[in-house]
């Protein structure tokens, strides 16, 4: 990791493990599409997400996700590469798929919000992972360059997101967590 210029970490399952039922969040989300009497997509929560612009709801829906990540965060159990974070001497950012807030609120739980100069969450941008724009506005709020930079992540999805903004990737752990 010495090679690089800049390091951007995932949040949840690579610095932290948010206390989140994403189980429960889904179920609240389809109430959101309920209670709006709107057919939902599918039952999976980033379906539910990804439609609810198109039925009119998006502001609901993520403040419903928003709300149990930043709860879960804040009781969320710190992983190891945490440790590694606080050791890192060119500048370090995180990329989320959880809403800013709640990456904020977890990084300050365990003392890291000092060490970690960007943040860039599910509602930093316009788009989100595997989209390279939030893991590219991450590099810029490091000031590198996207080839100089890694990105240290858990799920396929982060090294699709790597691979489209030309950032070198690595998993934590023993490869990708399915998510």
């Amino acid at each position: 990791m010495t090679d690089y210029d800049a390091i951007v970490y995932d949040l949840d399952g690579t610095l932290v493990d948010l206390d989140v039922d994403w189980n429960a969040v889904a179920a609240d989300v389809l109430e959101v599409y309920e209670t709006a009497n709107v057919d939902p997509p599918s039952r999976e929560l980033w379906d539910l997400l990804g439609s609810a612009s198109d039925a009119g709801l998006a502001a609901e829906v993520e403040s419903t996700i928003a709300a149990h990540e930043r709860d879960g965060a804040e009781t969320a159990p710190r992983l190891a590469h945490a440790d590694d974070l606080l050791e890192r001497s060119v500048p370090v950012g995180v990329c989320s798929l959880n809403c800013e807030e709640a990456c904020r609120i977890a990084l300050e739980e365990h003392d890291l919000g000092h060490a970690v100069e960007t943040v860039v969450g599910r509602d930093t941008v316009a788009t989100r992972k595997p989209d390279p724009e939030p893991l590219l506005e991450t590099v810029r709020g490091l000031d590198v360059d996207p080839e100089r930079a890694l990105f240290v992540g858990d799920s396929s999805r982060d090294q699709l997101t790597a691979e489209r903004a030309g950032v070198a990737f690595e998993y934590v752990g023993n490869g990708p967590s399915g998510v």
